[in-house]
């Protein structure tokens, strides 16, 4: 007797992105396809056919749309269950809040012992969100920002987090009878992140506060972290420090055969404002092999969309495409290494940095004070409630060895 089996049919999400991935495998040959058309029509004619590049452009945004599927399906996938932390939390606390923020109630967060801010009096001030809803927004941040996903991340009670490193302790070799000379102490550096306040208004009207359905701090942290998320991903790139992250571009920048200490390396592109006209993987190959070997095994590019689109009509000597789509949420890969696609990178132009290679676990540091801020305000802006948010963020370059960037110009 045979027993007939099959295999159950994927469901919900796990398909979804099997079907996304299947279709992208299907667009990536066909974008192929249309540039090796494109590249011949060149050869041949010296220029390209207008309708060829309009069906790459189509193909390309394809891409890009199937990416951004993928990409939302794995967040879904990733967030926790709305409210799951703040069921386990105490009743009392969380009735206080949700009074505070419906109906301006200030009186439980009084006999609970809500800590308002230490800056003028508590109805101008506000108050310290309970930590549900602070884990609640650092969760969403996380989630949507790319260099959240990619850097270090770390909680500090303080308005500066500083971190020393060594620079190199001195060592010598000796016989095992030998006599050792007293070694100079190790040379340390101490890096300094200060934490910077981000604000956001999330506006509600009365009637939602007035929903008893309605989850208010599942709404105010969507809010947050739609405004938050942008100022962040470009304070962490090009932000210059003031009142903001230190980015990773705005550091000096200096050839990698003369890197030093607080400075980022640079390999140069070979065109100036483009890859070489020849052989342009090579010069990928010399900023992946810029960094040390220690750094290498968690390395990833960095670059924006339009870097990106350059970048998948590269070819190697052996005529193979450098780029690699990603499968069922992984990323998309470039001479084996995953890319990161943040917009804020600059594009491609004459003396531009617009790829970055690096453990950027390693190489960037990201901080947080614990303890965002809510101020109710029902009399601005008529008739609707603002929310003014507040959280401090600081963040910068922890290792200076561990990112390396491309400039785009011939010397």
């Amino acid at each position: 007797m045979t027993i007939e089996t099959k295999m159950n049919a994927p469901s919900g999400a796990n398909a979804d992105a099997r079907a996304i991935t299947a279709e992208m495998m299907a667009a990536f040959e066909a974008l192929k396809a249309a540039n090796d058309a494109r590249l011949d029509e060149i050869e041949r004619r010296g220029a390209a056919d207008p309708l060829v590049d309009a069906k790459l452009q189509k193909i390309e945004a394809s891409l890009d749309r199937q990416r951004t599927a993928l990409e939302r399906l794995a967040l879904e996938q990733a967030r926790p269950a709305i409210g799951e932390e703040a069921s386990k939390g105490d009743t009392e606390h969380k009735s206080a809040w949700g009074a505070y923020l419906r109906r301006g109630d200030e009186a439980g967060l009084h006999r609970i012992d809500f800590k308002s801010l230490n800056v003028g009096t508590e109805a101008q001030g506000g108050y310290v969100a309970p930590p549900e809803l602070d884990r609640l927004i650092e969760q969403r941040l996380m989630a949507s920002s790319p260099m959240r996903q990619i850097a270090s991340v770390r909680q500090t009670s303080a308005t500066v987090f500083r971190k020393p490193v060594s620079l190199g302790a001195q060592s010598a070799w000796t016989a095992e009878t030998g006599s050792r000379a007293e070694t100079m102490a190790p040379t340390l550096d101490l890096l300094e992140f200060p934490a910077a306040e981000l604000y956001a208004m999330p506006a509600a009207t009365q009637t939602l506060l007035d929903d008893a359905y309605a989850d208010i701090d599942e709404w105010l942290a969507e809010e947050v972290e739609q405004s938050f998320a942008s100022q962040e991903s470009a304070a962490f790139v090009t932000g210059n420090g003031s009142n903001k992250p230190k980015g990773f571009l705005d550091y000096d920048m200096i050839a990698d055969a003369s890197h030093a200490w607080e400075k980022i390396g640079f390999i140069l592109s070979g065109g100036a404002g483009a890859f070489a006209s020849s052989d342009p993987a090579d010069k990928l190959i010399d900023l992946i092999y810029a960094l040390k070997s220690q750094f290498r095994a968690n390395a990833r590019f960095v670059m924006n969309r339009r870097t990106v689109s350059a970048v998948r009509k590269l070819k190697d000597g052996d005529d193979n495409y450098l780029w690699r789509p990603g499968m069922a949420g992984e990323s998309a890969s470039l001479l084996g290494y995953p890319v990161t696609e943040i917009e804020d990178m600059p594009d491609i132009a004459a003396g531009s940095f617009s790829i970055a290679f690096g453990d950027f676990r390693r190489g960037y540091l990201i901080v947080d004070r614990q303890g965002a801020r809510v101020l109710r305000d029902p009399y601005s802006v008529k008739p609707y409630v603002m929310f003014y948010t507040t959280k401090r963020v600081g963040g910068g370059v922890q290792n200076f060895d561990a990112i390396k960037v491309m400039k785009f110009a011939a010397s």
